[in-house]
């Protein structure tokens, strides 16, 4: 079973973010093995057997990479170069301009490391651009000329979600209890984590990325563009060490932010962004069922003083403050309250 993962390249986004961190190897890996000794039983072995049993595994699996990797590059070195053709005919005084090689299949596929370890076969080669042939030289201005556009990048198609606006300029939420920014992202939200979608050209990579996700900011876009596709703080803190980032089908790159405060839903995902009116938000019923008894009347609570808040009534809270001093009023008839200011 464990070989449908030798080469899964669904998690590439993930450890990329991870690399980037880390800056290094041994940082890599000591955030791999200290996952499993805080979180998992992996260090003491099946059935309490010990260490000894962990340590083999790791060796195991460290080999099977590395027979792959050897194998590999056998069969990269052995394949067969193609002879140049032997000359039969005299060379024609005219020589005709031969394209440049394409690479080898063998070798499309090789990346190529750096003395640290990670890829370093990204950097895109520079191109020289032709210089336009000298207009000759006459009294009247030059024609101007009209400059040829690129032609459009072929994008993700997932459909975004319908925009609705409240009475007071603020979005309706949207399935998921998000909205979309447009020529950036979608976003939806449950009460812990933020889930947002950036459509991506087609086959599109990690390596093409630039993805930033601080505390308090998110930055996203293509090393072959200039201009960032996101670049803003956030409207809220997350958790970094949870949140993480893949691309999905080449073609949209999926960013998990947990929230640092997951009793809150967010309004907006970046500052200067459209804001949704979050007492129109509606967990799904499922979800809200699959919440334990606690959690549950703490959702219950937040939605409901939410909306009470939006219609200028009382909280829960100051609902319960009122109801004591009303009862305490019928305990003490005698009493007069006429002038008592009561907060």
């Amino acid at each position: 079973m464990s070989g449908q993962f030798v080469d899964d390249e669904r998690f590439d986004g993930l450890y990329l973010n991870v690399a980037n961190t880390t800056r290094g190897i041994e940082p890599l890996l000591d955030t791999v093995f200290s996952f499993l000794r805080r979180k998992t039983d992996f260090l003491a072995g099946p059935n309490g057997q010990g260490s000894e049993v962990a340590i083999a595994k790791v060796n195991e699996v460290l080999q099977k990479h590395v027979d792959i990797y050897e194998a590999t590059n056998r069969k990269v070195k052995s394949s067969p170069k193609k002879k140049p053709a032997s000359k039969t005919k005299e060379v024609k005084k005219q020589t005709k301009t031969q394209p440049a090689a394409a690479p080898k299949p063998e070798e499309a596929g090789v990346i190529e490391l750096g003395d640290d370890g990670f890829d370093i076969s990204n950097v895109p080669d520079s191109v020289d651009t032709p210089k336009p042939a000298a207009d000759d030289v006459s009294s009247s201005p030059p024609a101007k000329t009209k400059e040829a556009k690129p032609p459009p990048v072929e994008t993700s198609t997932a459909v975004a979600p319908t925009i609705e606006e409240t009475e007071d300029g603020k979005l309706v939420p949207s399935i998921g209890n998000g909205s979309s920014v447009e020529g950036k992202y979608f976003w939806t939200q449950t009460l812990p984590e933020v889930t947002v979608t950036v459509p991506l050209p087609e086959n599109t990579r990690a390596r093409d990325l630039t993805v930033v996700i601080a505390k308090k900011k998110l930055k996203v876009g293509l090393k072959s563009q200039k201009d960032a596709i996101v670049d803003a703080p956030l409207t809220r803190a997350i958790i970094c060490d949870d949140s993480f980032w893949t691309i999905e089908d080449g073609n949209h790159l999926v960013i998990n932010l947990q929230k640092s405060n997951q009793m809150e839903w967010w309004d907006a995902i970046c500052e200067g962004d459209p804001m949704i009116d979050v007492t129109k938000v509606e967990p799904e019923t499922s979800q809200l069922g699959d919440l334990e008894g606690d959690t549950r009347q703490t959702v219950e609570k937040m939605m409901f003083d939410q909306r009470q808040k939006a219609l200028g009534l009382p909280t829960s809270e100051e609902q319960k403050k009122w109801d004591i001093i009303e009862k305490f009023k019928k305990s003490h008839p005698d009493m007069d309250f006429s002038n008592a200011k009561i907060t």
